[in-house]
């Protein structure tokens, strides 16, 4: 029997255990940064199986070492997201907390990292329960939080991450989207894109609105800085150059007759490499800094970086083994190649602070007739099965690719 079979064998036996654990996550969600339950159940789970277990940076990791071989991290993000969940299933979350704002919000695994957790702790367990001889190396079990608000990685770096748990020679993580269930996809290079968010104080001039002239209007700043933007794609980047810059909100002002002293305005980009990245970024605040000049703006426009994600690009090499080993797992019907995602990810931070190379696949969550509900929506829900086992068998084929090589 081979190294995959002999971890999987019981994986079948297990799939009552996981779809428990699964509900459990899914019903009790927690905001970015207060995965304080989640963690706690975690932490139980990995010393349950025989980890050692860390706490750093928020987050949860579980160390396995079996003598003389490759040190393997896989991580998993741990936190949901302020959404008020409307899926109609009887474990929805019906939970609720304070964001950072005050505000009470309902909360729920939006995103899918309760598949996530569970997958990996499948796969934690498997690997530990496999007899002694089955692999040798190290398996990292990492459970990072704060993933949507692009913290919870630089946490754990922040933390001591790097001197607290082995060097890993490689870095795996995976992603459940809007794709068949039992599926996973598999991308070289840039397959996420890098983000910034950015919020941008204009500064005006108040006045009557029956007196334009004694005021400089924020709004009609705002609203001509807003214009200028929608040009730095079209017209400074090249054909081929992926960028995008989105205005998602502009404030300003209480009432019809009042021209108001700032206005702000909050922008998000995406890019897929670093030369687009800090080309969108300079562009921006020339144009902001120009049109506050032409409206003669009594202050100099402010300027908050926040939610900035890192590029995902995923190493080739270690691409095209894990490709591989999934191929002949699955089979070719089974392994997709997807589109890169003009969505971003904190994952890559942590291999990079190792300086580690690493690859981060695509796990689908849905029935081939479903409705394809896009992550972040308040209906999305992959099914249970064949979901949770394909996340396990994905972490697992892969980590073997490394830790029995002779697959």
């Amino acid at each position: 029997m081979t190294a995959i079979a002999t971890v999987l064998a019981d994986l079948e036996a297990h799939r009552g255990w996981l779809e428990d654990l699964y509900v459990d996550f899914h019903r009790h969600p927690e905001l970015s940064s207060a995965e304080t339950r989640t963690a706690g159940v975690i932490r139980d789970q990995l010393g349950g199986f025989g980890y050692e277990v860390h706490d750093i940076g928020g987050g949860v990791v579980g160390v396995l070492a079996r003598g003389q071989g490759p040190t393997v991290l896989m991580r998993a993000d741990i936190d949901g997201l302020p959404v008020v969940e409307r899926t109609g299933l009887d474990y929805a979350s019906t939970a609720t907390s304070t964001d950072p704002d005050g505000d009470t919000v309902g909360v729920m695994h939006a995103c899918g990292h309760d598949v996530h957790i569970t997958a990996l702790l499948g796969a934690a367990r498997l690997l530990a329960e496999a007899p002694e001889d089955t692999w040798r190396g190290t398996f990292i079990a990492l459970f990072q939080p704060a993933e949507e608000t692009a913290a919870g990685a630089a946490a754990m770096v922040e933390d001591g991450l790097v001197g607290k748990i082995p060097r890993p020679d490689v870095a795996l993580g995976q992603h459940v989207m809007p794709a068949p269930a039992g599926r996973v996809g598999t991308l070289a290079g840039p397959a996420m894109s890098a983000a910034d968010s950015i919020k941008v104080t204009l500064h005006g001039t108040g006045s009557h609105g029956s007196m334009p002239q004694l005021s400089v209007d924020p709004v009609l700043l705002a609203a001509n800085v807003v214009q200028r933007l929608q040009a730095i794609v079209s017209r400074e980047l090249a054909p081929d150059d992926f960028g995008v810059v989105t205005v998602g909100a502009l404030n300003a002002g209480t009432k019809s007759n009042i021209i108001p002293a700032f206005a702000t305005l909050r922008i998000n980009t995406r890019a897929y490499s670093k030369k687009v990245r800090s080309r969108l970024l300079s562009s921006i605040e020339r144009i902001v800094h120009a049109e506050c000049e032409a409206a003669r703006s009594p202050e100099p426009p402010e300027f908050e970086y926040y939610d900035q994600f890192p590029l995902t690009d995923n190493d080739a090499e270690v691409t095209d083994l894990v490709t591989t080993a999934f191929r002949r797992h699955f089979g070719e019907d089974r392994v997709m190649a997807p589109n890169r995602l003009s969505g971003s990810e904190d994952f890559s931070r942590i291999p990079d602070a190792f300086g580690t190379p690493y690859t981060y696949w695509l796990l689908g969550g849905f029935t081939e007739d479903a409705e394809r509900v896009p992550n972040h929506s308040p209906f999305f829900a992959p099914v249970p099965h064949p979901t949770l086992t394909t996340g396990v068998e994905a972490i697992v084929v892969a980590g073997l690719a490394y830790l029995a090589p002779e697959e």
